[in-house]
């Protein structure tokens, strides 16, 4: 038997919420009861006598409910010194080792003020965006530089028409890194000047958005390059680099950059039959712990399944009290078209940035299609 009889924790808890498919409730209560060992103290339970370690560290079932046919919510707390001072570790505590089984979904998340407390949150958030851009009530709007293979000079001259036509935000297509046909230096100091140069010529405050995603080697020199350059604002995919490097760049009090998270690498980790992270609980709630101050996600009805649903979802959780933290702008993306801006405006409301990439590029004037997609959410 093992114990540690001077373990004394604060009693202070979080709870995560969890769909399970079971046939029944007692198989139920029996997965949710091995969550609380697995996502804690991976030991055998029954090795572990009667005392703190049992009745602290250990997770605990607080409910169990159906939902649905063969399925369970159970909802499971944790002594927040399991997390540590990391999110990474609370990540790890959410979802670790049980991520790698069937038929678990972490649907919900409820975190403790003290947890809530220790997350930086955004810098920037819904308020902030909208006061560096000058933009009081429309949706915001933003499209990308691309498609790979142009040359920084070829990305420049079509980031200058879009800021002429006046969007708000112009960003690197999350492909474009450090490729030998597109160096990263020289297409960040190209583009942002081009930008800063429209910007003059028409009195926008347009942002141009570098793609900050990269390994540990380099993130960091790209970023202080990026920022020297005069970028308005930076890119990064937590499921590539981890979201404890957005929170990086949102503590960094030497940038003051507004972040976009993007969603690569994530998919695999969102809500399926088999198990994953719940939409608005990956795509919101953690990119706002992390510091994100926009997080982009597939629209319904474009070239990615996702539901009406599951984007209400995320919605919902960009916006939702979150402690002190800022709401965050929902970025709907991913093959959507001009002609459908009303309805996203429907859908979405005017808390909301709307990304149209490709569709911008159908007609032959690039500049007057970008104004055409301020004129539609300007009336």
């Amino acid at each position: 038997m093992v114990n540690a009889p001077q373990l004394a924790l604060s009693g202070e808890r979080f709870v995560v919420g969890y769909r399970l498919a079971a046939a029944d409730r007692a198989e139920a209560h029996q997965l949710a009861s091995a969550l609380c060992v697995e996502q804690t103290v991976e030991f055998p339970l029954d090795l572990i006598g009667p005392g703190p370690i049992r009745e602290q560290v250990v997770g605990q079932v607080r409910s169990l409910e159906e939902a649905g046919e063969g399925a369970f919510v159970a909802r499971v707390s944790y002594a927040v010194e399991t997390a540590g001072d990391d999110l990474t570790q609370l990540l790890n505590v959410i979802f670790g080792n049980s991520g790698l089984k069937p038929g678990i979904v972490v649907s919900e998340l409820n975190l403790s003020e003290g947890l809530l407390a220790r997350s930086c949150g955004p810098r920037f958030g819904v308020a902030g965006l909208r006061a560096r851009l000058g933009v009081k009530e429309r949706p915001l709007l933003c499209t990308a530089i691309k498609p790979m293979g142009l040359s920084p000079r070829q990305l420049a001259a079509m980031a200058r028409e879009m800021a002429l036509g006046g969007v708000d935000l112009i960003k690197d297509d999350h492909g474009l890194v450090d490729q030998p046909f597109c160096p990263f230096e020289e297409r960040v100091t190209r583009v942002a000047e081009a930008v800063q140069e429209a910007n003059a010529l028409s009195g926008c405050h347009t942002l141009y958005v570098a793609n900050g995603t990269s390994d540990a080697r380099h993130r960091l020199g790209r970023w202080a390059f990026a920022r020297d350059a005069g970028v308005g604002a930076l890119m990064l995919a937590p499921g590539l680099m981890g979201f404890d490097v957005v929170q990086q760049l949102a503590m960094d009090d030497s940038f003051e950059l507004p972040i976009l998270a993007h969603p690569a690498w994530l998919g695999a980790s969102l809500e399926r039959v088999a198990g994953g992270v719940a939409h608005g609980v990956l795509l919101a709630t953690l990119m706002r712990l992390a510091g994100a101050d926009a997080t982009i996600f597939p629209n319904h009805g474009g070239r990615f399944s996702f539901s009406p649903e599951q984007c209400r979802s995320i919605v919902k959780s960009c916006h939702e009290g979150l402690g002190e933290l800022a709401p965050i702008l929902p970025v709907p993306a991913g093959g959507m078209r001009l002609e459908n801006v009303g309805e996203l405006r429907t859908f979405y409301g005017d808390d909301a940035m709307f990304l149209i990439g490709g569709d911008l590029h159908r007609e032959d004037d690039l500049r007057g299609a970008c104004a055409r997609f301020v004129e539609l959410v300007s009336g």
